[in-house]
């Protein structure tokens, strides 16, 4: 609809200047007027007049009027004027045709708006803690940033996609201690993460268990102490000061988390292009605080080092601690002068939780302040929390859904279901991972991404009704009707359309729109929706519409044609919001 768009909003444009004499409006002032009627007897498209009353000093019955026998296109079987309205009814079959030729003639290109050629963005998402479980809070961030990013690179941007792992924090000192106390390397070499969550959990235990004891029978404001707290520290301390034996447990560390989040990432075909954490930029942020200093934003405030922004509602933005040490604004803004110099981006976008959004208000501002003239190129885009049923996910407490397990349920569902068709195990193993790993994604991204989830694993796993399965058996369905037509697929005839052809074909030339609106708002979920639509509109029209066993040849050409463009189309759409097109489930 997009193209229909703004070919009628070039001829109205055309029509004002023709009947109300020098160009008063602009083709694109005129596309932003356009509605769609919310009754279909109304028209396909229609141009509320009101607003051109002012300008045009006429009524808006009057410029409608005028303007409905001013406008001819072929893809349009009427322009009508009613009560102020200009209404287009689309010519079903001509409109079918040119939507089909465009879908052929830009291929895998089709729905892209192509606003990105020569431009960089940056996207910052996944990004899991080191050393913790890679769990259900992590699949926000993880697929709503690969989407955006899917997106981006859809419409001409290069992207660079980074993974800000938590590789650095006092988190370490604590995981050391337990390690040096508990751990060894026979143990947590084969365990992997699982091992270094349960001493990491253990740890925080025993710290929890010490500070209790120490307030047994104190009067109350006693402050709580545990000496395991203050080894933890100290072997922090000791990390950050270059401790050989510390540095070496850490890397290694980092070593064994990664290699598990890798099989999960492989599994969501996603790669990164830079793993970069926050340890990474240690040694970058003291020239950003020296910048701080020197142009008089930093204030002491109980022997902590602030930016102030009373002045724009926000509270103090911590720099410094009271011992000098830094904090997440201080990284984060040394990250993005790196990442700027690095990859000099025109956009820089962060995916993680709302609750972060003041974080990223503060230290955008600040950014702001220190006279960096990219700081507009900053966007944070939040997402709702996740729960289990109603309980908030807590790695201290294990309550967590760790992914790596909830995609082998899912796959292991699938490839019972899909030994039931198919022998070929390895056929079976393809097919569970691809509508296993697919039903997860398409669950999650099926909510506005602002939506808190309560997770409840049925639901995620279920494969009946609007579910990403039902979608990817929809584009199975494709291939298959295509396999037994090979030979006859072409253009489309000039063949008279019916309903569900028509709607098959308006749903097919929703797709750019509904592209432009999912990168405007950073919103994946504008794709998923579209999928179904796109999903449903094809499902009616192959009920009710032979399509291999059609008897007349040229309406037998049409809905080939109309076959292949939804092909096309569904897989770039399933594609964009990180699932598998396999051509047989």
């Amino acid at each position: 609809m997009l193209t229909l768009k703004n070919k009628t909003a070039a001829l109205i444009a055309k029509a004002v200047e023709d009947k109300f004499g020098a160009a008063l409006l602009s083709g694109e002032e005129i596309f932003a007027m356009l509605e769609y009627p919310p009754d279909k007897s109304m028209g396909d498209l229609a141009l509320p007049c009101f607003r051109l009353s002012k300008t045009l000093r006429r009524s808006p019955v009057q410029i409608a009027d005028m303007l409905s026998q001013s406008i001819e296109c072929a893809e349009f079987s009427a322009v009508s004027a009613i009560n102020g309205y200009l209404n287009f009814k689309i010519d079903g079959t001509a409109f079918a045709r040119r939507v089909v030729s465009d879908v052929f003639e830009k291929g895998d290109r089709y729905g892209s708006p192509e606003c990105g050629e020569g431009k960089t963005v940056v996207l910052d998402y996944s990004s899991p803690n080191v050393a913790k479980p890679f769990h259900i809070g992590h699949l926000g961030t993880t697929v709503i940033g690969h989407s955006l990013k899917l997106l981006h690179e859809f419409a001409g941007y290069k992207c660079v996609g980074i993974n800000y792992l938590g590789d650095w924090g006092t988190q370490f000192g604590k995981l050391i201690a337990a390690y040096k106390k508990w751990g060894d390397k026979a143990t947590v070499e084969p365990g992997g993460v699982d091992e270094l969550v349960k001493l990491y959990v253990r740890v925080n235990n025993e710290i929890g268990r010490e500070e209790a004891a120490s307030l047994e029978g104190k009067p109350e404001g006693t402050p709580k102490h545990s000496a395991l707290a203050d080894e933890a520290r100290a072997e922090f301390a000791k990390l950050e000061h270059g401790d050989e034996e510390n540095l070496a447990l850490w890397r290694w560390f980092v070593d064994v988390s990664l290699e598990e989040y890798q099989r999960t990432y492989k599994l969501l075909g996603i790669e990164f292009d830079s793993y970069k954490g926050e340890s990474f930029y240690t040694d970058k942020m003291p020239a950003q605080v020296e910048k701080l200093r020197n142009m008089g934003l930093l204030e002491i405030d109980d022997g902590a080092s602030i930016v102030n922004l009373d002045k724009w509602n926000m509270p103090v933005c911590l720099i410094l601690k009271s011992d000098g040490t830094t904090l997440y604004p201080t990284r984060d803004i040394a990250a993005a002068v790196y990442r700027k110099g690095e990859y000099n981006f025109d956009k820089a976008i962060y995916v993680t939780s709302a609750a972060q959004s003041l974080h990223f208000a503060q230290w955008f501002k600040v950014v702001e302040l220190m006279g960096y003239d990219w700081y507009d190129k900053l966007v944070h885009v939040p997402y709702g929390t996740v729960s289990i049923n109603g309980a908030k996910l807590a790695t201290r407490t294990g309550n967590v859904i760790l992914l790596k397990d909830l995609f082998a349920e899912a796959i292991s569902r699938v490839r019972d279901i899909a030994r039931e068709k198919n022998p070929d195990e390895e056929e079976c193993q393809r097919i569970a991972e691809s509508v296993g790993v697919g039903a997860i994604v398409f669950y999650y991204l099926s909510n506005n991404r602002m939506r808190d989830i309560n997770f409840m694993m049925e639901d995620a796993l279920s494969f009946d009704g609007n579910t990403g399965p039902y979608a990817q058996y929809t584009y199975a369905r494709t291939c298959s009707v295509l396999d037994k037509v090979l030979s006859e697929c072409g253009e489309m005839s000039c063949a008279t359309l019916g309903e569900e052809e028509v709607e098959l074909a308006k749903t097919i030339a929703a797709f750019p729109e509904r592209v432009n609106a999912a990168l405007s708002d950073y919103e994946p979920s504008v794709v998923t929706r579209y999928v179904l639509d796109l999903c449903a509109a094809f499902n009616r029209f192959y009920h009710n519409c032979s399509i291999a066993n059609c008897e007349n040849a040229d309406l037998k050409q049409s809905r080939i044609a109309l076959t292949r463009a939804t092909k096309q189309t569904l897989g770039t759409a399933l594609h964009l919001i990180c699932m598998q097109s396999p051509e047989k489930i």
